[in-house]
Order: structure tokens, then C-alpha cells, then sequence
């Protein structure tokens, strides 16, 4: 099973984590793990680029959905770019995408932070 590999671009004041690999059972630890490091490091302007996640099931829906609230409540921003056809299907599925502000262009997406 391929694993879920977090790489971060900082631009800026935000940081851009690519993720690529697949975001379900067994993986999805990952991330979680990924953005405390980012957090207990005072970066809370947060793209998770997710243009080569191949794969999304519950436990990775769990994982996107337990992220926002410890970015929100340190102040921060967490927004999605690029979904695969198959994430932005789950995340309309389990209506994530009205809570997440979604994007389709870095550029704009950088430029949505205050």
C-alpha cells in the first residue's frame, strides 16, 4: 500500500503541504502528524495540496475534518487545492466542501489569506 508522503513549501506567511500517496486507513496518521509539527511551529496558514492524493476513504475524511478545528481554534487557516476527481467527490459526498474553502489555482489560493 503506497504510503502518505507530506513534502512543505513555505510562501510567505503559508505553508503549502503537497500530499501524494493515498489518504485512507492506515495512512491518514500522516497527516495529522504533519500539521501538529506545523502548528507547534507557528504555522497556521495552511494549503494542503491535494493533487496527487490517489485515494480518499472515511478514515481520511476523518482526518481533513479533524484538522480544521486545532488550525481554527490557533488562529489559523486551513484550505484545500487541487482535489482529484475522486477527493472532490467525497468531500461533496460528506459536504467538506462547504466547510473548507477549496482551490483550483495556487496562486489564488495564496492569495486568500488575510
Amino acid at each position: 500500500m503506497p504510503s502518505l508522503k507530506p513534502t512543505y513549501r513555505e510562501i510567505g506567511s503559508v505553508t503549502v503541504v503537497d500530499l501524494s500517496g493515498e489518504l485512507v486507513l492506515g495512512q491518514s496518521s500522516a497527516l495529522r502528524v504533519a500539521l501538529r509539527q506545523l502548528m507547534d511551529n507557528g504555522r497556521n496558514k495552511i494549503i494542503l495540496n491535494l493533487g496527487n492524493v490517489k485515494a480518499i476513504d472515511s478514515s481520511g475524511v476523518g482526518e481533513l475534518a479533524g484538522a480544521y478545528t486545532p488550525v481554527k481554534t490557533r488562529g489559523g487557516e486551513m484550505k484545500l487545492l487541487n482535489p482529484t476527481k475522486k477527493v472532490d467527490d467525497m468531500l461533496k459526498l460528506t459536504q467538506l466542501s462547504r466547510v473548507f474553502e477549496v482551490y483550483t489555482d495556487e496562486a489564488v489560493a495564496l492569495g486568500s489569506f488575510g
